[in-house]
């Protein structure tokens, strides 16, 4: 399991203690935490991600990876335009949005959370993948009008330093290996698999690709003491780095929420990753 980045402070460490452990009233205590307080706490984390065979001209690469949006009642503009605000701070080389940008493809919030993104901007593009949540049409025209280049089971080369960086964007559904290999068939660069459910990590590994950029988990978005994230076990990894054989991986807490409107213990997360050749630990 990976190590989390951008952890709760010590002091809302210890508030969220003395609530899991105070006795009575202490799940209604979690919960408004996580409500009124935590959900809203958006971090940057910052994250070095080593690349196998990953050239000179590469390392030291910032890509920003902003994901999980969750555009909804719970999720406002607001909420979103300020995640792209912190991330434009961190003036990443490369953007890439990882899905899930709004909760069962609710078209009244498709356009909005894609507008909410307008000012995102870098040297070497701004680039989106599709989540579960997302839908085959109206997600990809709202995003690609901002600017976005939406890349579903596509690849995009690009020239950073005088050598190629390969793109390859897979669509949540698409999960056979055989499938993700006719996307990077004939790639002569480096190859970044942007793939929004962190299980594609297995199949990254059987094709000897080294870097795959996943978010879906929302770090578990409920992450108990001694128990962890209940709701996100099933990952092999939850949120941060991770390694499995030659491939790394990372994964994003992400922005928003999904069914209940509260994150504990797992704050929001707008991650800036620099590219680079030490890795580590095997998962």
């Amino acid at each position: 399991m990976a190590a989390l980045h951008g952890r709760a402070t010590i002091g809302r460490r210890t508030l969220l203690k003395a609530l899991l452990t105070g006795g009575i009233g202490a799940a209604t205590g979690v919960g408004s935490y996580g409500y009124l307080y935590e959900r809203h706490h958006l971090e940057i984390t910052r994250a070095d991600v080593a690349v196998a065979g990953i050239p000179r001209e590469l390392s030291g690469l910032r890509i920003g990876l902003i994901t999980d949006i969750h555009r909804s009642a719970w999720v406002s503009d607001d909420d979103v335009r300020h995640a792209a605000a912190m991330l434009m701070g961190e003036r990443p080389d490369l953007i890439v949005l990882g899905g899930d940008y709004v909760t069962r493809a609710d078209r009244r919030y498709m356009t909005p959370a894609a507008e909410a993104f307008r000012t995102l901007s870098a040297p070497h593009g701004v680039f989106a993948i599709l989540g579960n949540h997302d839908d085959d049409r109206a997600m990809p025209a709202a995003l690609s009008k901002i600017g976005a280049q939406v890349l579903r089971d596509a690849r995009t080369r690009l020239m950073i330093s005088g050598v190629p960086l390969e793109l390859a964007g897979i669509r949540f559904w698409t999960r056979r290996s055989a499938d993700i290999e006719d996307v990077v068939r004939g790639a002569s660069g480096t190859v970044v698999l942007l793939a929004h459910d962190p299980r594609r990590l297995s199949e990254a590994a059987g094709l000897g690709i080294p870097l795959v950029l996943s978010g879906h988990t929302h770090g578990g978005q409920v992450v108990l003491p001694l128990a962890g994230a209940l709701a996100a076990q099933k990952f092999p990894v939850v949120a941060g780095v991770g390694r499995r054989l030659g491939t790394t991986i990372f994964v994003s807490r992400g922005v928003g929420t999904v069914y209940v409107p509260l994150r504990v213990n797992c704050p929001p997360e707008v991650a800036v990753l620099t590219l680079g050749l030490d890795g580590p630990v095997n998962v």
